[in-house]
């Protein structure tokens, strides 16, 4: 049994997204959905529930708690499955991590002595990359399955120590938004088991790690201490691991009924088929298939709700080659520091909001970083026929600032939680009239509350020129300045220290360092002319 440790208090959730509306709850299994979304006004919602909808098929939405009360559901108190245990079962490889786990685990073995450095077998990489890419198949589990035999002789103290060792290596492996799902099942009451082909003695010591109360893996039999060659009630994998649930889940008196199980692999259907919450996380191409057809959910733990992806590759990944400054021939452009934005962890980048076309020009900066980066936008954006489904694509955030909603800032939040890097506007808008012309920039305290909630490093970056490109009083960038392109200016900061506990001092901060990466002449106030006025407000 692994020691029971609660993730809720290291990962806090943002608000879920609301039911499909009718709906008629049939069970509620709860679970605290990880991420917003939703219509503005909804009410406060944290629980996920299967139901029916009118035309009788299944589904799977994110209620409020009170409604899940109030609802008329086909279970009295006696067979309430939220009164009774239940527990998740999680697959590791492409499921809780993003990858196979096997390299991590040879290396281990490696340093521990138990396998002699750069012993590998032949085509290993690219069993790997199929299986990272594909998921895994026959040829890939009949070799993990014949590995009791290689270990025939090892010592099992030595092989533990080495799982041990792997902790770091698999800890860097695990899929972004992974901890927020495991926090909002913890949160629900739900135990997390992790089932996996993986050998017991060396993914518990991980599953320890992660806070997992019990492991469901592949053992091999042992004998004075050292490995027989043989596995100890059998592989699994397949029907075997749902034999192996099944086993534990009797020991432990849960109903599968009440349980969820999560895997990539068409393999796993067995399981999945067994349990009433069944979620396809990164399905590969064949669990797709069938995940849809049984209206399974099907989730990615790697990326944000709605961000496509192809082979491991987002949008963001196939539009970089293409976003660099020769695609805006009408500007020349000057970027400076971004050898300032650190390459891992979450970042919060911050820049002052002068024209349409700052879009543009930070997706220049975006472009340099090597890496997904998600950005928070007018609503208006969103709604756009062709640019709305690119935004949405590349895990753009919809802002509607009349509707007061916080989901922005809690998706915004979900994203930095992940180890992302989020695009924001302090300002919220393009100042108006004189506005625009006042030396002190003002900004909104939402930067200041994300890097506070979350413990990203804020960057400030200084936009200078985009104005000359495209206007407030333009409807598109005036592409005839090709002859002569205006100079635009991106000047990125240092990471700045803040409080993190005065939002109002610390938005101060990130505003005054944004002021000073602008232009001396950004600092002069300025009597603009009745035409400059005119440029800075919308057209009529």
């Amino acid at each position: 049994m692994v020691p029971r440790r609660s993730l809720a208090g290291l990962f806090p959730l943002p608000l879920p997204e609301p039911l499909p509306e009718p709906f008629t709850v049939r069970s509620p299994g709860p679970v605290p959905c990880p991420f917003p979304g939703g219509t503005a006004g909804a009410k406060p919602i944290n629980t996920l529930v299967t139901g029916m909808t009118p035309d009788g098929s299944y589904a799977l939405g994110w209620a409020a708690m009170g409604d899940v009360a109030n609802t008329n559901t086909s279970t009295d108190s006696s067979t309430d499955s939220s009164n009774r245990p239940s527990a998740v079962f999680i697959d590791l490889d492409r499921t809780l991590l993003c990858r196979a786990s096997g390299q991590a685990l040879n290396k281990a073995l490696m340093d521990e002595g138990v396998l002699p450095q750069g012993r590998t077998l032949p085509g290993d990489r690219v069993l790997y990359a199929v299986n990272d890419r594909l998921g895994e198949n026959l040829l890939s589990m009949g070799l993990v399955r014949a590995a009791a035999r290689v270990a025939k002789g090892w010592r099992q103290d030595a092989v533990q120590a080495a799982g041990k060792r792997a902790v770091g290596d698999l800890t860097a492996l695990i899929a972004p938004f992974a901890p927020q799902y495991l926090a909002a099942f913890r949160a629900a009451g739900h135990r997390l088991v992790l089932s996996t082909t993986t050998p017991v003695d060396m993914i518990t010591p991980f599953a320890e790690a992660l806070g997992f109360d019990d492991v469901i893996a592949t053992t091999y039999e042992t004998k004075d201490g050292r490995y027989t060659g043989r596995l100890y009630e059998g592989f699994v994998w397949g029907t075997g691991k749902l034999k192996a649930v099944r086993a534990w889940a009797k020991d432990e008196g849960i109903d599968l009924d009440d349980c969820h199980a999560c895997s990539d692999s068409v393999f796993d259907t067995p399981l999945l088929a067994s349990v009433g919450f069944p979620h396809a996380v990164n399905p590969d191409p064949s669990l797709t298939v069938i995940a849809t057809a049984r209206r399974w959910p099907i989730e990615h733990w790697d990326r944000p709700p709605g961000v496509p992806s192809l082979l491991g590759l987002e949008p963001y990944h196939l539009l970089r080659p293409f976003v660099r400054p020769t695609s805006f021939p009408y500007a020349r452009f000057a970027i400076t520091g971004i050898d300032h934005i650190p390459a891992k962890g979450p970042v919060l980048l911050a820049a002052n909001h002068r024209s349409y076309f700052d879009v543009a020009a930070l997706a220049l900066v975006a472009a340099r970083l090597g890496r997904p980066v998600r950005f928070l936008g007018k609503k208006e954006i969103f709604d756009a026929p062709v640019v709305g489904i690119i935004a949405r694509s590349i895990g753009g955030i919809p802002v509607d600032r009349g509707s007061g909603s916080n989901q922005p800032l809690r998706a915004a939040e979900a994203a930095l939680r992940a180890g992302e890097v989020v695009i924001v506007l302090p300002q919220g808008t393009i100042p108006r009239g004189e506005a625009f012309f006042d030396p002190v920039l003002h900004g909104k305290t939402g930067t200041a509350r994300l890097a506070s909630s979350t413990g990203a490093v804020v960057v400030p970056i200084g936009l200078w020129g985009t104005e000359k490109v495209w206007p407030r009083s333009a409807r598109v960038p005036d592409v005839t300045l090709v002859r002569h392109p205006p100079k635009v200016t991106l000047r990125v900061g240092r990471p700045l220290a803040l409080s993190l506990t005065d939002a109002v001092a610390d938005t101060e901060t990130i505003m005054s360092a944004i002021s000073a990466l602008l232009p001396a002449e950004s600092r002069v106030r300025h009597e603009p002319t009745a035409e400059e006025l005119a440029r800075t407000k919308p057209p009529s």
